[in-house]
């Protein structure tokens, strides 16, 4: 639809506005990579989520190591959103709007257990990063079949840091002794 510039939208014009973005991805591409995309933050979001869940409610000799370590994390991980977000806008799609629309699209199980073991929380969040980082490797290989380098590139740092993550959680958990 065309914007007239010295007409105010009715609601109606506005409604039929669509939210375009130049990009030189083909329609197919951009509906595929920002599906997987939005599939992907719904993903994060839910990781987040988790990771603060037990950051907040981390308790016993290691307390303070672990809350340490899950704000770490959850920072990382918020961190993510908006980039994979935007990216989604910068290829022409449009991304998530609610709880609900996140609720739809994770893979990533919700905890509402009213306790869980230290040792329980590291071992789940090291498995749920591992299914995140299986997730974007499949996220890059779309973007490697359609072009869209950029996208890659963000995943490849997305990946490096849940790696990281991974490795953090495992020689937590292998110690036996979260926080040493």
């Amino acid at each position: 639809m065309e914007l007239p510039m010295n007409k105010p939208l009715t609601p109606k014009e506005r409604q039929k506005v669509k939210l375009d973005t130049p990009t030189d991805l083909g329609s197919n591409a951009t509906r595929d990579i920002s599906g997987a995309l939005n599939a992907l933050l719904a993903d994060v979001f839910a990781l987040y989520m988790k990771t603060k869940n037990f950051h907040w409610h981390v308790s016993g000799p290691h307390f303070r190591s672990l809350h340490l370590l899950f704000d770490e994390h959850g920072d990382q991980i918020f961190a993510m959103t908006d980039e994979i977000a935007e990216r989604v806008r910068k290829i022409g799609g449009t991304t998530l709007r609610s709880i609900g629309n996140i609720a739809r699209l994770q893979r990533i199980s919700d905890n509402d257990a009213e306790y869980v073991d230290p040792l329980d929380m590291v071992a789940e969040l090291g498995q749920d990063n591992q299914a995140l980082i299986a997730s974007m490797r499949q996220v890059h290989e779309l973007c490697d079949e359609e072009n869209d380098v950029a996208t890659a590139s963000l995943l490849e740092n997305w990946i490096d840091e849940a790696e990281r993550r991974v490795w953090f959680l495992f020689e937590t958990s292998r110690a036996g002794d979260p926080g040493h």
